[in-house]
């Protein structure tokens, strides 16, 4: 009998990639601001997405460069009607202003 590990260790681990659709959480926060611009305008439109789809682009688009999800077509996203500025727009600097009451 062997005690303290799994039987199935000793057949060797064989990891598998995600399933289509899931990718890893951002731990760092790296496009925190992408995420909440996009959950804030769903929430101003009564989660209607469709004024917000520029916001999803720019959500994905981080994740796509940062490496937190595959690079894909924006038409495999569904996202391949909306326009794209060369320079992707940084989301604006969340700091409180100075005087605000």
């Amino acid at each position: 009998m062997s005690f303290g590990r799994p039987p199935s260790i000793s057949q060797g681990f064989k990891p598998t990639p995600p399933d289509r659709g899931s990718f890893p959480l951002d731990h760092y926060g790296e496009c925190k601001d992408y995420m909440q611009l996009y959950l804030d305008c769903l929430r101003k439109n009564a989660s209607n997405s469709t004024p917000c789809r520029h916001l999803n682009r720019d959500y994905l688009d981080c994740r796509m460069n940062r490496g937190l999800m595959g690079r894909d077509e924006w038409k495999n996203l569904g996202l391949s009607n909306l326009q794209v500025d060369s320079d992707q727009a940084e989301p604006p600097d969340k700091t409180p202003t100075a005087g605000s009451s």
